[in-house]
């Protein structure tokens, strides 16, 4: 797997001290246009221990490895303000857990509204984790809030290795939550009873069935239920437990997906963990973001649509189609590709997409997806022949392979394999897209 290095560069360590949390921000997108070191938000944190304890559990799945544990991985935590709310998000170095933290009340002044990283040191850390009551904390993001700097004033500077797989997840897991729907909701005490019955053993696989108000562990596959494959990869709920006001699970409602997502109320905020499905199995390899990237328009249209983004709360698909003039489907395909170049989010507790930043262009997309760069090259080779009755042959050097375009079926050990589970095939995409290309000459 490819990895590009990116420098972060921090104008002085993040701190906490006397209550003012100060978090050190690096290069970032904002409103006011590019910036070496943003400024956000001053103001109070409406409570002090929730808001260090989920900002502490975002730290630690950038930290974190859940499949095949090594040291190694300093990831730091991204932050977008948007005017109304801070979220804090972070990938595990495997690709299999997806983090956030929506903190909902603000009081203070927004200086800007944009997507940086944010520096979580040791120290920082330790001092998170010591924070208790619930007081307000006083927080600034960006570098004029400091409280503490180097003795010399140096620049702090850390080196980082991106896997080409952690942007991949931010992608797949923006397209897979927009397909997941609430599944159980249960009140504080009953989340921190459910949570805390699951089995000790770190890669278990349970699943979680509604009863009532109420959810019950099963060893195997229920109606109605969600799988957490690998109850080890949720442990940063656990910290979080004693602020716990409710808990909502999120996954497919047909079943068709072992993947879900697990969000925890807390005081004026929100704790999303989205897990894959399997923990061997990261997101970035799920390929549901190559049905919309393949299609001839989505890169033009996400150029339209990216240029009405303004890091607004939600992104509303009805108000960007009336302002691109595009359709509702288009929109969509766009946001998808905005999305494999990090430029949106989904949240799912308000079913809606949101406007970040991350430090990729669109230029890399097709670096990121490889099922599709095969799949045009077939196409424009000429290996692709339609058949009658909705079917095509692909010719590759393993062989003939028989596709059906629309139900996406292919004669390929891929989709024997996974049967669809993990996005198209590159025979399937191939044979798409030159359907679309025949349908279009003879318009």
């Amino acid at each position: 797997m490819t990895s590009a290095v990116q420098a972060y560069s921090y104008a002085g360590p993040s701190v906490l001290a006397d209550g003012k949390l100060g978090l050190s921000t690096s290069g970032g997108t904002a409103l006011s246009g590019p910036q070496t070191h943003p400024r956000f938000f001053s103001g109070l944190l409406s409570q002090a221990a929730p808001a260090a304890a989920g900002l502490l559990a975002v730290a630690d799945v950038a930290l974190a490895r859940y499949h095949q544990p090594r040291p190694g991985w300093t990831r730091d935590p991204v932050v977008t303000c948007d005017g109304g709310r801070l979220r804090f998000e972070s990938f595990s170095a495997c690709g299999g857990v997806y983090a956030r933290l929506d903190v909902l009340e603000l009081d203070g002044d927004v200086l800007d509204r944009g997507t940086t990283n944010v520096d979580v040191n040791g120290p920082l850390r330790e001092a998170l984790a010591r924070v208790g009551g619930r007081d307000p904390l006083h927080l600034g993001v960006g570098p004029d809030e400091l409280t503490v700097t180097t003795l010399d004033g140096a620049v702090v500077e850390k080196k980082v290795p991106l896997p080409t797989r952690w942007l991949r997840g931010f992608a797949e897991v923006q397209v897979m939550a927009s397909g997941w729907d609430l599944r159980a909701e249960l009140a504080g005490p009953q989340a921190v009873r459910f949570l805390r019955s699951l089995p000790r053993g770190a890669r278990s696989t349970v699943w979680a069935v509604p009863a009532g108000r109420d959810l019950r562990l099963s060893s195997g596959a229920a109606r109605g239920g969600v799988c957490l494959a690998g109850t080890g990869r949720v442990a940063t709920l656990m910290p979080l437990l004693r602020f716990a006001k409710a808990l909502r699970v999120y996954g497919r409602a047909d079943g068709s997906s072992t993947a879900g997502a697990w969000e925890l109320e807390l005081p004026g905020m929100r704790y999303t963990l989205a897990v894959s499905p399997q923990p061997s199995r990261g997101f970035s390899g799920e390929g549901q973001v190559l049905e919309d990237l393949a299609t001839d328009e989505a890169a033009g249209d996400a150029d339209v649509v990216g240029m009405l983004l303004n890091f607004e709360p939600t992104v509303e698909l009805g108000l960007l189609a009336d302002r691109s003039g595009l359709p509702i489907e288009r929109v969509r395909a766009a946001l998808t590709q905005l999305g494999t170049a990090g430029r949106v989010g989904y949240d799912l507790h308000e079913a809606a997409h949101f406007h970040r930043e991350l430090p990729y262009d669109k230029d890399q997309v097709a670096q990121l997806n490889p099922r599709l760069t095969a799949a045009r090259a077939l196409a424009d080779s000429g290996a692709v022949r339609l058949l009658s009755g909705d079917e095509a042959e692909v010719t590759t050097d393993g062989g003939v392979r028989r596709v059906r375009v629309a139900d996406g079926e292919c004669t390929c050990p891929w989709w024997f394999d996974h049967r669809g589970s993990r996005g198209p095939c590159k025979h399937v995409l191939a044979a798409r897209i030159a359907a679309r290309v025949a349908v279009e000459a003879t318009l």
